[in-house]
Parts: structure tokens; sequence; C-alpha cells
């Protein structure tokens, strides 16, 4: 029987990347209303991804910098940066390194489909602390989700079936989008309580029955 192989998106599925991203808006901007300006930011920074070769690290900037401009908010020169050099310290969310762990020891392997770059998901991944199998940035890709350059690169991958494979995300727009325009499996992590008609084959809240989930999915 060949591999069974979890794909996975990092930010906001496995790291909390509202948390990482409104503390840096906390930071910056202490007396405004954050859950607005996340909300904007979430606005503004798949419009810089579109059809964009800049790396992660120059969005993030970039999509601050128009935050702060759409915003009328001062933001100090040095800061514009502060995304970026905050994101390596963004937690992982509690039950992953435990749930990730145990797909491992049921002999699932395990890739990473990221809009990130190779230094910041390597300081993610080094967080959370459970070995991938594979990984795949946007600088890889030639592209951000939800183009569907990731899962191009995974299917290249030799071992990697699509039906030995489930893609596990919590983002409609990045993730469950583009699942649905492939045909893949797909888990939907809906950690914000929100509704969607996107099909997906199972939803839950968060990691911890992941691994009994894909393995009703995908059977060994």
């Amino acid at each position: 029987m060949s591999e069974r192989w979890a794909s996975f998106d990092c930010y906001g599925t496995l790291i909390d990347w509202n948390g990482g991203i409104a503390a840096a808006l906390r930071r910056l901007w202490p007396g405004e209303e954050h859950d607005r300006l996340l909300e904007r930011y979430h606005e503004i920074e798949p419009r810089v991804q579109i059809g964009s070769a800049a790396s992660y690290r120059d969005v993030l900037r970039e999509a601050l910098v128009l935050l702060a401009g759409h915003e009328g908010l001062p933001l100090v020169p040095g800061e514009e940066s502060a995304l970026a050099d905050s994101l390596p310290l963004w937690p992982p969310f509690p039950e992953v390194p435990d749930a990730l762990a145990e797909l491992r020891a049921r002999d699932w392997r395990l890739a990473i489909l990221s809009n990130s770059d190779p230094d910041l998901l390597d300081a993610s991944l080094l967080a959370i602390g459970v070995p991938v199998d594979l990984r795949v940035t946007a600088g890889q890709a030639g592209s951000y989700k939800p183009a569907h350059g990731h899962w191009e690169q995974l299917f290249a991958h030799p071992g990697v079936e699509r039906g030995r494979h489930a893609h596990v995300a919590a983002s409609l727009f990045h993730d469950l989008a583009p699942a649905q325009e492939l045909g893949l499996t797909a888990v939907w992590i809906n950690r914000l309580g929100e509704t969607s008609d996107l099909p997906r084959a199972a939803e839950l809240t968060e990691l911890s029955r992941l691994p009994e989930t894909l393995d009703a999915l995908v059977p060994a």
C-alpha cells in the first residue's frame, strides 16, 4: 500500500496567525481598535500577494505600510518590518505538536504548504517541534495560494498520490477554495466559527481529533 500524506497550511492552522498579527498591531498602535485593524489587514494582504513574486517578508512589510496609510496611522521608521520580525515568535496552537506527533506515529507523511519564506517557516516548524517530510513555500511554488502552484509541487513529489492524500487547513480563501477546484480531500479546521458552502470531507474546530479523522478518510 502506498504512503498516506497529509498536507497542511501553517499560519492559522498550526501557528496562531491572527494572534501573532494582533499582538504586533497592539504594540504598534496601542490605542486603536485592533479587531478592526486585523480585519482590514486580512483584506489587504491577499491583494498584495496576487500575481506577486515578492518574498513573504516583503508582502508583510507592504501590507503593513498600506494598512497604516489607509487607516491614517503613524508608522515609525524601522517598524515597517514589525510583522516579519515578530513572526518567528508566533506560537503554535496548544494541541498541534501532539496531533502531528500522533499522525507520524500512525505512519502519516506530513507536508507543509505555506505562503511564507523558508527561513520564517523553519522558525515556526522549530516551535512546533515535530519533523515534517516535505515543505513547499511560495518561492518554490512560484505563486501564492490560492493559486495551485503549491499543490502542483506536492503532487510532483515521488510517492504522493491524490487518492492517498488529504489537505488540512483553516483558510477558506487560501486553501478550501483551491482544494475544491483541484478535487482534493480537505479537512477544514474551523477555529473561528465561520460558515461556508465549500465542500470538505470533515470539519473540526482544532486538531485534537485529526489523527482519527484522517485515518477514517484514508485508511491505512
